[in-house]
């Protein structure tokens, strides 16, 4: 039962969505006595791990999921993007996404969405109720709109995100402390707007799960020094839940999702620098800082997270592959990462998923010909600059994104989430509004 009456007169079906950016199932699934809120909602209703899509970086993964489309579409492939017929390179932002958000659909039916930190949003639309940016976003007083959204944020002292720099220092209190910070304000945020009762659909993302996975994970999976810290920030995650829950009227349902999974990282593997000892990148210079300062003769390079692209003759300004040797080149290519060992004799390719597999759409110009997706352990980077770390090494994070064990909860006992993954959550949002759509517009379909 719901604490608050409806102030709108309709009784159209409602949805409140709330994300928990990067927190993989079995972690909830596992420990229902420390969360038992997440256990209430999976026995009451529907749960299960969902898989992410390729690559499972959050900067591709929000725009799919709350699309429905696979990146060919959105044409946001991670958190940096090449430019059509150019070495030139951008980050994604909430313009750059070129698919009908859920919260489009809902106000092209005359209905009202609130939306409050969603990843790859700034800057924050016009034609929604009320809209929060999320991370990417330089600062509420420009991701927040309209005014008095705006205004109401700044006075709780909101942030968009949390200081992920301090998850650097050895001591991590600190760092835990902005986590915890950060959290509080964004429950306040979302409290004080469920309570608005306002809406159709309300949709917000806790993003500071992923900052505390990143540099705690391996201290819960490995029962390390911050294991209790861990936990206690998830025991507050699922109180907050709980409460989201309890405070929603008898005609809203409530969807809880992460964008991907999270396993520990042990390495991180400069793929740029294996290119190169491998002969498939070459710089123009020794002085190289970015994709711009590529060779004639290179014949590979890549970005993050895994995503490879040949230097094809007629896409890149100094293509150096022709296009009648792309499968050739490409079959080598994917050979040669499926053979790549980690130090200790580990394959850092779980599989190569080939571009035709993995997008389709009027954007997959700019789609990287192939995606590794990485063994647990083996974080893949990118990097342009010339470094002295080699190939494989170790930085301040212990966690990565996995493509596999993302989280899915709906509470209503009829959805099955089985065989399920990102693409399905924007069409079962729709049909629990029951809003029209055709089943064409979409990657995945209805759960429910």
């Amino acid at each position: 039962m719901g604490l608050f009456d409806r102030l709108r007169g309709d009784d159209d079906p409602r949805v409140a969505f709330v994300g928990i950016d990067g927190v993989p199932h079995s972690l909830l699934e596992d420990h229902p006595d420390r969360f038992p809120n997440f256990a209430a909602l999976a026995e009451e209703g529907s749960a299960g791990a969902i898989d992410s899509i390729v690559p499972p970086e959050s900067s591709a993964c929000w725009p799919a999921l709350t699309t429905g489309v696979n990146p060919g579409e959105t044409g946001v492939y991670g958190f940096q993007d090449r430019e059509v017929g150019s070495y030139d390179t951008y980050v994604p932002m909430g313009r750059d996404v070129q698919a009908t958000r859920l919260w489009d659909r809902v106000a092209e039916n005359g209905r009202d969405a609130t939306v409050l930190n969603v990843p790859v949003t700034f800057p924050p639309q016009r034609n929604v109720q009320r809209m929060v940016s999320g991370f990417l976003s330089p600062g509420v007083d420009k991701a927040a709109q309209p005014d008095d959204l705006r205004e109401y944020l700044e006075s709780i002292g909101y942030r968009i995100d949390t200081n992920a720099k301090l998850g650097h220092k050895d001591d991590k209190s600190e760092f835990l402390d902005v986590c915890h910070e950060t959290i509080d304000k964004r429950m306040e945020a979302f409290e004080h707007y469920i309570e608005q009762d306002d809406w159709d659909l309300f949709f917000g993302v806790f993003m500071t799960t992923d900052r505390v996975n990143h540099f705690l994970f391996e201290d819960y999976a490995r029962d390390g020094e911050y294991y209790e810290e861990f936990m206690t920030f998830y025991e507050k995650v699922d109180d907050y839940v709980g409460r989201i829950r309890e405070m929603l009227p008898e005609d809203v349902t409530l969807v809880v999702a992460s964008d991907h999974g999270f396993t520990v990282q042990d390495w991180e593997v400069d793929i740029n620098q294996w290119l190169q000892d491998e002969g498939w990148l070459t710089f123009e210079d020794d002085d190289h800082e970015e994709l711009a300062d590529i060779a004639d003769d290179a014949r590979a390079y890549s970005l993050i997270p895994g995503r490879l692209y040949l230097n094809l003759e007629g896409r890149e300004p100094r293509g150096s592959v022709p296009q009648s040797a792309y499968e050739e080149v490409r079959d080598e290519l994917k050979a040669a990462i499926e053979s790549l060992e980690g130090p200790d004799g580990t394959p850092v390719a779980k599989r190569v998923v080939e571009k035709e597999e993995a997008f389709r759409g009027d954007h997959d110009t700019i789609a990287p010909d192939l995606v590794i997706i990485p063994t647990h352990g083996y974080d893949l980077k990118a990097k342009f600059k010339p470094h002295d770390d080699g190939v494989f090494s170790t930085g301040p994070r212990n966690g990565m994104h996995s493509f596999e064990n993302a989280t899915l909860f709906v509470d209503d006992p009829d959805a099955n989430i089985v065989d399920a993954d990102l693409l399905d959550i924007a069409p079962t949002i729709l049909d629990l509004l029951d809003l029209e759509y055709a089943r064409a517009d979409f990657d995945g379909g209805c759960l429910v």
